[in-house]
């Protein structure tokens, strides 16, 4: 077998074919195409009839398995934490694999950070045996994985064996993809549940070294997870003064202007409660949020954003984050349907960089300008199929640097 594929276009001769049924379209339907371009092998759930066919009951957890195997089953040499829950994850990842390598141990790291912006979470099953491979060969002995609920139902994980399961903490969210919290809830246990050592995060800490108790509550989790890998909890309590936040994350762009601007990921109704109920306690101005909701995405929590939004914020800028198919002012109209009517400073501006520039243009000095929903993405999904280049970041700095207000 000279390679594993389950996009047809991608196969080339020698390798295996893995025919997988998706939401749009079906892999066995491109098996004629696969063999054309030279599969030597094919696994299916179909009964087909096919040289070197094979009917499997599972083609994504066949797939995972053959990958495994193709790469030398690097998973078996390394110790994998994998840490999922509905917010927190990346942070987390990013506080255990800084723990770790001030601990002078050689870990790697996988998270919707590491992976590029693009709204991924976790890569798709080859590309993650790969980068597992990759570690490896590097000499890793631990993997930091960010784990989704797409990628554990989409068998995203296949193949791979977890040492430390991390759960973060639970509340509704995908819920247009998993319809239901309780299915939700049982995507997240059933990986968690298959890990050798499962560890979920306290709701108190004595931990007060980042901002917001939210951060501390990711730091608590990320030591526990280190103690439980033997390490000593004082020295991994030692490490974590060194920790910055991850791109994205209370993600501060200052400027000479006298009023502060944090961009943050916050793109949930916990989050975006979490996110500024810290900052509102931190600012002795106003507080001006700039924030969407993503189309195709939970329209249920739309009012409960626009509801947490004007409990905290002083005025609020309501734009777009990622709309897809769906159109920017209807997402708005129902983020709305959640501010009371006697809240007066809510400002529609569908163009996000409109909304961020208003946004500083009314500032005051000691002001806070919160720009929610995208943090560390690096592009905007406008009409449902392009990826279109997108930083908070690099708008906001431009933007400054325009007015030289940046410093």
């Amino acid at each position: 077998m000279k390679g594993i594929e389950f996009d047809s276009r991608k196969v080339k001769p020698g390798y295996t074919f893995v025919a997988i049924r998706g939401l749009t379209y079906d892999g066995h339907d491109y098996i004629p195409e696969a063999i054309k371009n030279g599969a030597v092998e094919i696994y299916g759930e179909r009964s087909l009839n096919y040289p070197n066919y094979f009917k499997v009951t599972d083609s994504r957890q066949k797939l995972g398995e053959l990958v495994s195997e193709f790469y030398g089953y690097p998973s078996k040499k390394l110790k994998l934490i994998g840490v999922t829950g509905t917010k927190g994850k990346t942070t987390t990842c990013h506080l255990i694999h800084h723990i770790l390598t001030k601990l002078g141990k050689k870990a790697g790291l996988i998270t919707s950070i590491t992976m590029g912006g693009y709204h991924i979470t976790s890569p798709d099953v080859i590309t993650f045996h790969r980068l597992l491979r990759k570690m490896v060969d590097d000499g890793c002995k631990y993997g930091v994985i960010e784990v989704s609920s797409h990628a554990i139902d989409q068998k995203r994980i296949a193949g791979v064996k977890f040492a430390v399961g991390v759960l973060t903490n639970i509340a509704p969210e995908h819920l247009d993809y998993h319809k239901t919290f309780a299915e939700y809830k049982r995507v997240k246990y059933s990986f968690i549940n298959n890990c050798r050592v499962k560890i979920v995060a306290k709701t108190n800490t004595d931990i007060n070294l980042l901002p917001g108790r939210f951060n501390n509550l990711n730091a608590q989790v990320a030591v526990d997870t280190v103690v439980a890998l033997g390490y000593n909890k004082q020295q991994a309590l030692e490490a974590l003064h060194s920790f910055e936040l991850p791109e994205g994350r209370l993600d501060e762009i200052k400027n000479d202007l006298g009023f502060k601007i944090y961009i943050d990921f916050a793109h949930t109704p916990d989050s975006l409660e979490a996110v500024l109920g810290y900052l509102k306690s931190v600012t002795p101005g106003r507080l001006i949020s700039v924030f969407g909701s993503a189309g195709e995405r939970d329209p249920y929590k739309r009012p409960k954003m626009g509801k947490i939004a004007a409990e905290f914020s002083d005025i609020i800028i309501l734009t777009a984050e990622d709309p897809r198919t769906e159109d920017v002012n209807d997402i708005i109209r129902q983020i709305k349907s959640g501010i009371s009517k006697k809240y007066k400073t809510v400002y529609d501006i569908p163009d996000r960089k409109k909304a961020i520039k208003y946004a500083i243009k009314i500032a005051k000095k000691g002001d806070t300008i919160a720009v929610l929903g995208k943090g560390h993405e690096k592009s905007m999904n406008m009409d449902g199929k392009t990826e279109t280049p997108w930083s908070d970041q690099e708008v906001v700095k431009k933007l400054l640097t325009k007015n030289k207000k940046i410093v």
